[in-house]
């Protein structure tokens, strides 16, 4: 493997890199949103290729760890852990065929214990915060189509964690609520296998541990309530008309709204983000001129709209005054980026620190 330096993602399947003080293009075989390990500056591993691309990405550095991008590799190291008799539940299995059909879709694995057939479905799992784990980082309709064919087959789902420091796994109920409510509701009736790994050198991993899924956890913060962010662009300055703030300066930049629905919380941001809806919030006067509109949910059983506004405000080039915050004591629920928020690393561990973090005091 060749060490680059990321710079940034070009397309869904395409990344920019640094290798050899020249910038390059490589293939990124991973669909995921990827957003707390595609930072710029970070090292990234490539392997080269005799594609169009002459790269291909195999994995990247997140502190101290090495994670694994390529998501086609993580079939290859299960097969492996299966054939080697590493994953308790599934000793005594072989594999009877790989990306085998079942209706329209293709599962993993099929295995074959005697008579028994068990088809197995592998998920690379590369988000992860302060000891846990989380699928998946993107919403996911093929995930959960997956789960729906694994419930009619008695079926199997391996979750493999590329980070040896981990105590729980939990879906990613912020993120993909639907995929998390159907994991959750047939825990009983398939096999559901989470597993970190850690990495030795170049290809090879070894496998550490089975890893603890709390669903107490999840029933308890899972639920559609908690707070959200809105984040957009403004690409020209502006003077623009706020409600009772009446006319306000905006520079040219991003922009950061903080806000909560302790029920509803799904309706609530589809409602922000709506061309046609009456004006009620000052955030209504403002959304309508942002581009690139994006919401990021914070699932919890708390009141937390104020916590992260405060983190938000510590890492902000600057604030709105009173905006969005008429009902509480912050001085802001609106802050100012003069770059993408969603390439500032300070950004990203806020999101973790209350998506997963705070998790922690559940366990």
């Amino acid at each position: 493997m060749k060490e680059a330096i990321f710079i940034k993602r070009i397309s869904r399947f395409i990344v920019e890199c640094e290798l050899n003080k020249e910038k390059i293009t490589a293939h990124l075989p991973n669909p995921g949103r990827l957003w707390e390990l595609l930072i710029p500056g970070r090292k990234i591993y490539l392997k080269e290729t005799k594609n169009r691309l002459n790269y291909r990405v195999f994995g990247i550095e997140k502190n101290k760890y090495f994670i694994c991008l390529d998501t086609h590799y993580t079939n290859i190291l299960v097969k492996k852990f299966i054939q080697q008799g590493t994953i308790r539940e599934l000793k005594g299995y072989t594999i009877k065929k790989e990306e085998f059909k079942i209706g329209n879709s293709k599962i993993d694995f099929l295995l074959q214990k005697n008579k028994e057939l068990l088809p197995l479905e592998v998920k690379s799992c590369t988000l992860f915060n302060d000891g846990i784990a989380m699928f998946p980082d993107a919403i996911t309709e093929r995930g959960k189509k997956h789960l729906e064919i694994l419930e009619k087959n008695n079926g199997a789902i391996i979750f493999l964690v590329y980070c040896p420091d981990i105590r729980y796994f939990l879906p990613e109920f912020h993120i993909d609520p639907l995929f998390s409510e159907k994991l959750y509701r047939i825990k009983d009736k398939i096999l559901i296998k989470a597993i970190s790994v850690r990495w030795i050198k170049n290809e090879e991993f070894k496998f550490v541990k089975d890893i603890e899924i709390p669903w107490q956890i999840y029933e308890k913060e899972g639920k559609d309530k908690g707070s959200y962010l809105i984040l957009g662009e403004l690409k020209n300055s502006s003077i623009l008309k706020i409600g009772n703030l009446n006319n306000l300066f905006f520079k040219k930049g991003f922009y950061i709204y903080i806000g909560s629905a302790m029920n509803y919380l799904s309706l609530r941001i589809k409602r922000h983000l709506r061309l046609k809806k009456s004006i009620r919030w000052h955030i209504d006067y403002l959304i309508s001129n942002l581009f690139n509109l994006k919401a990021i949910s914070i699932r919890s059983s708390e009141r937390i709209e104020c916590l992260i506004s405060n983190e938000i405000s510590k890492i902000a080039d600057n604030f709105i005054k009173n905006f969005g915050s008429s009902d509480c004591r912050c001085k802001s629920h609106l802050y100012f980026f003069e770059e993408n928020p969603l390439e500032n690393e300070k950004f990203i561990e806020i999101i973790l620190k209350f998506r997963i973090n705070r998790l922690n005091k559940f366990g």
